[in-house]
């Protein structure tokens, strides 16, 4: 049994991919500051799946600490690392912040793989490497134009450390964009816990319908699109983890062909701001209180994936609609209601 290193696994998408790596036969550990995170979201990991988590609660960026995980574990075969400052607004505000966090603990934990001959290297990217792309629809060999955000450019940046490490290693890595992850586990045990107000529009939608929030504010109507608001690709959360495990795997099986591969993951469609609100509505029952705003700074127009070489090559095939995206959010949001006190934190132990 493989043993697979999560960083950032109290986070939204690792505590998912925690799930569907012990779901498929994998040993995990954990490590998470829990700066942005709630420890608690483990207990629902530990639910789903009836194993113990062991979470290292350690920041990446003390290198000594970091160290220390890997000399306990030896046996260490593949990293996926999530654990990331990701707020594309709060970026804008404080870029400093998201350079020093993002790059240093990449560089970090990259050296530990060095010192340890991990095998395999799975790194958490985003689309907005590709910045404001001429085609909406993009490939992973679409030029990347500057990034909208300092959180963009340390995506951009994280990739080429990783590209230039892989270089002068043996350690098998891959490069996984994702999209737009919204919805939730269906046992609603574990999902998205924004730290302060939402930076991204499903819990937001959600976090307005249930009363934490007066109203949702879309941020500009008067795009170049077919409703004037931002076009994205939404893709389930518990698809984009299993990419992950996926991923995992075509390193372990070494139906890799370079040293370096990359990935999109979405489902392929473009979805607008309004449209993704009507669908929520119509799932949900819940009649929506939003308003337009202007535009936000850092925000691209319109993005959504080509994801045929994550279908060919990794076998990977999103399972779950708009429609479920949307239900599984809103009972992880009308869950949390209930379990108000599991989850009440301070604002800087939340993610």
């Amino acid at each position: 049994m493989a043993k697979i290193l999560v960083t950032g696994g109290c986070g939204y998408i690792g505590s998912h991919t925690l799930v569907d790596l012990v779901d498929n036969g994998y040993e995990v550990i954990c490590v998470d500051n829990n700066v942005r995170s709630n420890a608690a979201i483990l207990k629902g990991v530990e639910k789903i799946t009836g194993k113990p988590i062991k979470n290292y609660k350690v920041d990446l960026c003390n290198y000594d600490d970091t160290f220390a995980i890997f000399q306990e574990n030896e046996d260490i075969d593949g990293i996926i690392h999530f654990a990331a400052y990701k707020a594309v607004g709060e970026s804008v505000e404080q870029p400093l912040m998201y350079y020093e966090n993002n790059l240093l603990s990449l560089t970090n934990l990259l050296k530990c793989v060095q010192e340890f001959n991990t095998k395999w290297f799975v790194f958490s990217s985003s689309c907005t490497v590709y910045g404001n792309p001429d085609e909406q629809m993009v490939t992973e060999a679409t030029p990347q134009k500057p990034a909208e955000s300092p959180y963009g450019a340390t995506k951009q940046m994280g990739e080429r450390i990783v590209t230039d490490f892989q270089k002068t290693s043996t350690t098998q890595c891959i490069l996984l964009r994702y999209f737009n992850p919204v919805g939730a586990h269906p046992s609603a045990l574990i999902g998205e816990l924004p730290i302060g107000k939402p930076q991204n529009l499903v819990p937001a939608i959600t976090q307005t319908a249930i009363g934490k929030l007066p109203k949702l504010t879309v941020f500009g109507d008067d795009y170049p699109t077919r409703d004037g608001s931002c076009v994205r690709d939404y893709i389930h959360v518990m698809d984009i983890a299993h990419a992950h495990t996926l991923s995992i795997k075509y390193l372990q099986e070494q139906r890799n062909t370079e040293g370096c591969e990359i990935f999109n993951l979405g489902t392929g469609n473009g979805v607008t701001v309004l449209e993704a609100i009507k669908a929520f509505e119509k799932v949900s029952g819940q009649k929506l209180n939003y308003e337009i705003g202007p535009r936000r700074p850092g925000d691209v127009v319109a993005i959504y994936a080509n994801n045929d070489k994550a279908k060919t090559q990794l076998g990977w095939n999103p399972q779950r609609s708009l429609d479920e995206m949307m239900s599984t959010a809103w009972k992880w949001e009308v869950k949390l209601k209930d379990d108000e006190k599991l989850f009440t934190s301070t604002p800087s132990q939340l993610n």
